[in-house]
Formats: structure tokens, C-alpha cells, sequence
């Protein structure tokens, strides 16, 4: 894990900086209109003045230029498409807290929290924008048919990751909902961008197009792995870990792969989700009693296995240069074995 550490140390700060070049202001705007983006991203306080907070991951960024280095053994190449990725995920963020009215994020007040839905939901078409423009603005352009093939597949993602997100809240309303549903729903709004991301990194490194489609359904059977294990993880895991409170989508009757499990083989369960309102610590408590007792925790913790061993599978297709498949190996790992 200590190769992995400092993997993270060498590229965070080449990814933030290419973010920060991504969303410089340009001809004078209103000051506010960046604070907006900047304070999403962990730079700023609502004033904006600086105050680095928590930034997240930077899970899909970093894995691009992984994925170029595997390739060629340099990541320069893939560094507008790792901005690129990163700005889609976050401009989707922006706008999932407006539709979840979800009040924080990475321990702050949302966007729409401190400045209101509507200019939330402008910040994040911005961003959306800027995520196309990075394409061109973290370095000078060298290959422009390069350029145009990124930004088909990242448009191309965003219509994947607006379908998932669409089926996600339409699901919200059903009082059924199948596991191969669910699973096509989160191949959008989860797989989606780790695929791609995976996949733009290694055409700018001018991989081969067998060799890119493997990297491409690496990141997606990781992507997909990543949320299986984190829908048994907010159920049975533990809170000390997740930062959350046991099974929290329950008590808001979301429906994860566990629970859409336990929906097309109980009556009893589907009675209970069709309640109103947040369900309480009983109501809460018996539904996870259920899920154990129909297999619903086995049936998902297979699900991801599979779904582990394939990613495992593809990545050996990829013939990553040693050095950095035993770096995605490790990344795999922790993150597929991760109790958080």
C-alpha cells in the first residue's frame, strides 16, 4: 500500500493543478460565478478566500493517467482528459445534491445549500462546460482528431451518466424494481465514467484499439464492483467506518442491489418500503433482519466478486507495463476490499 501512497503523492498535485488551470476565470466574470465551482471543488469558503477542505478522491483522474502510464509509461498526454473526467463527475455532483436536496457534501453545505438551487444548478452547467473546454485548455492541443474522439466519448458518458442518474430517481417511485434494472441503472451513473475515464487515458497514450476497449471495460467492471460493495457496505457496514449511520439508504428507502433483492422476493418487504416518509431504527432494523434471512447480503457480495474478478480479468488483457499494473492492482484492492 505504500507504493500506492506514493502514487497518490506524485499525481494529486499534477491533477489539481490541471483543475485549477480548467476553471481560471476568464474576462473578468462576476466573482461569485467561480466561487460557486471552486468552493464545489474544496479550494474556497463561500466568501472565496482560500480554505482548502476535503476534495474527495480524485479516484476517476487519477486511474486516466494510471491508465496512460500503463500504456506508454507517461501520463502528460492524458492530463486534459483526467481534468476533463474529473469536472464531469463534479458538474453531476452539483446537480445530484439539487435533486437529492442533499444539505452536505464532504462535510460543507451544498452549492444549492449557500446559494440557492437555480444558481446551483447554473454552477453545474458551467462546469459541464468548462469540462469540454479543458480538453483544450489544460495543454496546447497536439493531435485535434485526438481531441474531437475525447470529446465524443465524454459526451457520449454524460448521456450514460444522465440515464443512470434519470432511471435512479425514476426507480424512487416504483414500488418494484428488478436487480438487472438496477444494475443496468448504475452502469450509467456509476460504471460510465470510470470506463471512461480508463479509456480516454489510454487513447491519448495512443494505446492500440483493443488494448484501449480492454482498459475501457476494466474501469467499468470496477466501477460496477465499487458500487455493489459500497450498497452492501452502507447496509452492513460498520458506521465507525462509512461515516454514516447503519444502513442509512434504508432509513430512506433507496433502493440498492440488496434491497431491490429483497423487493422481488418479499411481500413483507415490499409493504414496508412502500411506507412514507424516512423509515425508523425498527422499521429500519427488521428490513435488514429480512435482507439477511432471503440472501440478500450473499446474493450481492457474489454479485461483486464477479464482478471483482473480472475487473482483475480485463486488466490482465490490458498488458500494463509492470510497474503500473501492479500499481492498478494495488488500487483494485483497495478500493474493492475497502470497509469505508
Amino acid at each position: 500500500m505504500a507504493r500506492l501512497d506514493e502514487t497518490f503523492d506524485r499525481l494529486l498535485p499534477v491533477v489539481d493543478a490541471d483543475l485549477q488551470t480548467a476553471l481560471t476565470p476568464a474576462d473578468n466574470p462576476p466573482p461569485q460565478y467561480y466561487h460557486m465551482m471552486h468552493y464545489h471543488m474544496g479550494w474556497v469558503n463561500p466568501k472565496g478566500e482560500l480554505d482548502p477542505q476535503n476534495t474527495g478522491k480524485r479516484l476517476r483522474p487519477l486511474i486516466c493517467l494510471l491508465c496512460a502510464e500503463g500504456v506508454s509509461g507517461a501520463y502528460k498526454a492524458a492530463r486534459p482528459a483526467a481534468a476533463a473526467v474529473e469536472l464531469i463527475h463534479n458538474f453531476s455532483l452539483i446537480h445530484d445534491d439539487v435533486q437529492d436536496k442533499s444539505p452536505t457534501r464532504r462535510g460543507r453545505p451544498t452549492v444549492w445549500n449557500v446559494w440557492g438551487e437555480e444558481q446551483a444548478i447554473n454552477a453545474g452547467d458551467a462546469m459541464f462546460a468548462m469540462a469540454q473546454l479543458a480538453i483544450f485548455r489544460v495543454q496546447s492541443v497536439e493531435d485535434w482528431a485526438l481531441a474531437a474522439r475525447q470529446l465524443f466519448i465524454l459526451n457520449e458518458t454524460c448521456v450514460s451518466l444522465t440515464t443512470g442518474q434519470h432511471l435512479d430517481m425514476l426507480f424512487e417511485a416504483q414500488d418494484l424494481v428488478t436487480p438487472e434494472a438496477y444494475l443496468d441503472m448504475i452502469r450509467g451513473k456509476t460504471a460510465a465514467l470510470l470506463s471512461a475515464a480508463c479509456y480516454m487515458g489510454a487513447l491519448a497514450a495512443r494505446a492500440a484499439e483493443e488494448t484501449a476497449n480492454n482498459y475501457r471495460l476494466f474501469g467499468e467492471h470496477l466501477g460496477m464492483a465499487f458500487q455493489v460493495i459500497d450498497d452492501v457496505l452502507d447496509i452492513w457496514g460498520s458506521p465507525e467506518q462509512t461515516g454514516k449511520r447503519a444502513a442509512h439508504d434504508i432509513h430512506q428507502r433507496k433502493k440498492s442491489l440488496p434491497v431491490v433483492y429483497g423487493l422481488t422476493h418479499s411481500l413483507e418487504m415490499r409493504e414496508l418500503y412502500a411506507q412514507q416518509g424516512e423509515l425508523d431504527e425498527a422499521t429500519a432494523g427488521h428490513i435488514v433482519s429480512l435482507l439477511d434471512d432471503l440472501g440478500a447480503r450473499d446474493y450481492a457480495e457474489q454479485m461483486a466478486d464477479d464482478y471483482s474478478q473480472k475487473t482483475l480479468d480485463y486488466l490482465q488483457r490490458t498488458e500494463a507495463r509492470p510497474e503500473t499494473y501492479e500499481i492498478l492492482s494495488n488500487l483494485v484492492d483497495y478500493l474493492l476490499k475497502r470497509q469505508f
